[in-house]
């Protein structure tokens, strides 16, 4: 098996839905754009990426969402060291029928009483919906290591929620550990890095909101 040096996770740049969620009203989810500032945001996250990868190869992976390909299409990588698929299992949880506003904003107050892993939202997804998504894409990702010629670099580009889903997954965080941290910016990065000792470590921490409360504590 011929594990790759480094897996990035990317979350896309700044979408219409980022900046005016009264856009959903009008849009499927799927659909949204890139802002100007969501486009530079990608082109600035691949000049950094550019230079990690140098000459290398890279296999990469893309969300079918509008706002991830025209991320992926802004980073700029040299096509001829890049293979890329696109990958539904590594789309944005899916949040139901967001035409009625109102609704939407009871659903997201009942989601952050109850917790973004565990609540589904009607006639959508949950966190752990996207965990097992997630776990499946994990498994064809592994197999895929055991081809002799397999690129040097992962990337995914994806959503914030994936992303953190995608490391919970990985590094097996408990529950509690995910409901406490955030997403990362729009248009940021993080690295797994391959360690001398066989180990993937990432290069820096997604940020916490507030501290894990292990769900076995009594009370």
């Amino acid at each position: 098996m011929v594990r790759p040096r480094r897996i990035v996770l990317v979350r896309h740049g700044e979408s219409e839905g980022n900046i005016d969620d009264t856009v959903y009203e009008r849009e499927p989810d799927h659909a949204l754009r890139l802002t100007r500032a969501g486009r530079e945001q990608a082109a600035e996250a691949g000049v950094r990426l550019r230079e990690l990868f140098g000459d290398e190869h890279i296999s990469a992976y893309v969300s079918p969402y509008r706002r991830t390909l025209q991320t992926f299409r802004e980073l700029r990588l040299d096509p001829t060291r890049v293979r890329m698929r696109e990958e539904p299992r590594l789309r944005e949880q899916d949040w139901g029928n967001w035409q009625d506003r109102d609704d939407v904003k009871l659903q997201k107050a009942y989601r952050d009483a109850y917790g973004h892993f565990f609540y589904r939202f009607a006639q959508g997804e949950s966190g752990a919906d996207v965990y097992d998504r997630v776990g499946s894409f994990l498994e064809s990702l592994y197999r895929s290591f055991e081809a002799p010629d397999h690129p040097e670099n992962v990337l995914l580009v994806t959503h914030g929620l994936t992303m953190r889903l995608f490391c919970m997954r990985w590094f097996h965080w408990s529950v509690a550990e995910f409901e406490a941290l955030s997403n990362p910016g729009n248009g940021e990065f993080r690295i797994l890095m391959l360690g001398s000792d066989g180990r993937y470590r990432m290069d820096r921490p997604f940020e916490r909101w507030t501290t894990p409360e292990p769900y076995d504590l009594d009370g």
